[in-house]
């Protein structure tokens, strides 16, 4: 019987987005989706039991953190956003094995920027400034 592979980490990802040549993130939080469920009965039903069908399915928002530098590839995706620009983004979050080899890739389809935010300054702190960006998106799939 062949061993069973330890799980991967959650520390080696990476982000490629359409359009933008550099996407490092140090944290992705929303690969989910869920999928209604529709009760459905046929008059002829007996006993009187619906059955379960799957109805539409939900996917929500993606939030990546990432600590903030003079590139300003993100900025701008979101301000064609704001200009009223429709700028929708195929992206891919890939999870990596300890020797930076691709095991696992979520392919989102039709992603934009939906909110944006910048880090909390503080006087007399050490810490990296980090921007949030929040994407929705109308589908994910493991590839």
């Amino acid at each position: 019987m062949a061993p069973i592979p330890d799980p991967y980490l959650v520390s080696n990802f990476r982000v490629e987005i359409d359009n933008i040549p550099s996407a490092t993130f140090s944290e992705i939080i929303g690969l989910d989706l869920s999928i209604d469920i529709v009760d459905y009965r046929t008059g002829s039903s007996i006993p009187l039991a619906a059955e379960k069908l799957p109805g539409l399915v939900h996917y929500p928002n993606i939030t990546m953190k990432r600590g903030l530098t003079q590139n300003l590839d993100l900025w701008n995706w979101v301000k064609n956003i704001l200009s009223g620009v429709s700028d929708k983004r195929n992206m891919s979050i890939v999870l990596q094995d300890a020797q930076h080899n691709d095991v696992i890739r979520w392919n989102v389809t039709n992603a934009w920027p939906c909110k944006w935010s910048g880090p909390d300054l503080k006087s007399g702190s050490s810490e990296v400034a980090i921007e949030e960006i929040e994407i929705c998106h109308e589908g994910l799939v493991l590839a």
